[in-house]
C-alpha cells in the first residue's frame, strides 16, 4: 500500500454528516428538545463534522462517533438530561454506521464493538421510553 491515507471509510453513508450536527448540538446543550439548541451550536457542530470528513482520518471520525455514543447513552440511561428524540436519532445513525463497517477493510468494525453494544441498548431504551420518562411495555409484555 502507498503512503497515502485510506479514504474508504468516507464512502459508507451520508446520514451521519447530514443528521448528526443538529441532534448532537441538542445533546451537547442538554436541552429537552432539538429546537432549544442554539443555531450557532448546530453550525459549529456542522463545521466540526465537515473538518473531520475533509481533513480527518477514520480514527478521528470514530473518536467523534464515540463522543456521540457517550452522549446518547447518557441520555438513554438517565445520567444526563437531553432531548430523547435527538438521542434516538443520533443513536440510530451511529449504530447503522458502525454496523456497516463490517464491509470495509481494516479494524473499524472490531474497534466499534463496545459502542455498538452500548448503542443497541440505548436505542432500545429510547424507543420504549414515554414522555414522562418511564418505559412503556411492548405488546408482547402486556397481560
Amino acid at each position: 500500500m502507498s503512503g497515502r491515507r485510506s479514504l474508504v471509510w468516507l464512502g459508507l453513508t451520508p446520514e451521519p454528516e447530514q443528521e448528526l450536527p443538529a441532534t448532537v448540538a441538542a445533546l451537547r446543550t442538554r436541552a429537552p428538545d432539538t429546537a432549544a439548541a442554539p443555531p450557532e451550536l448546530a453550525a459549529a457542530e456542522r463545521r466540526r463534522v465537515e473538518r473531520l470528513i475533509l481533513h480527518g482520518s477514520e480514527r478521528s471520525w470514530l473518536r467523534y462517533l464515540a463522543e456521540v455514543t457517550d452522549l446518547v447513552t447518557s441520555v438513554a440511561d438517565g445520567s444526563a438530561q437531553g432531548d430523547r428524540d435527538a438521542a434516538l436519532v443520533a443513536g440510530e445513525v451511529v449504530l447503522d454506521h458502525h454496523r456497516m463497517l463490517i464491509g470495509l477493510p481494516g479494524s473499524g468494525y472490531h474497534r466499534t464493538e463496545d459502542d455498538r453494544r452500548a448503542l443497541e441498548g440505548a436505542v432500545r431504551q429510547l424507543r420504549t421510553a414515554t414522555d414522562d420518562g418511564t418505559t412503556s411495555r411492548t405488546q408482547g409484555d402486556r397481560a
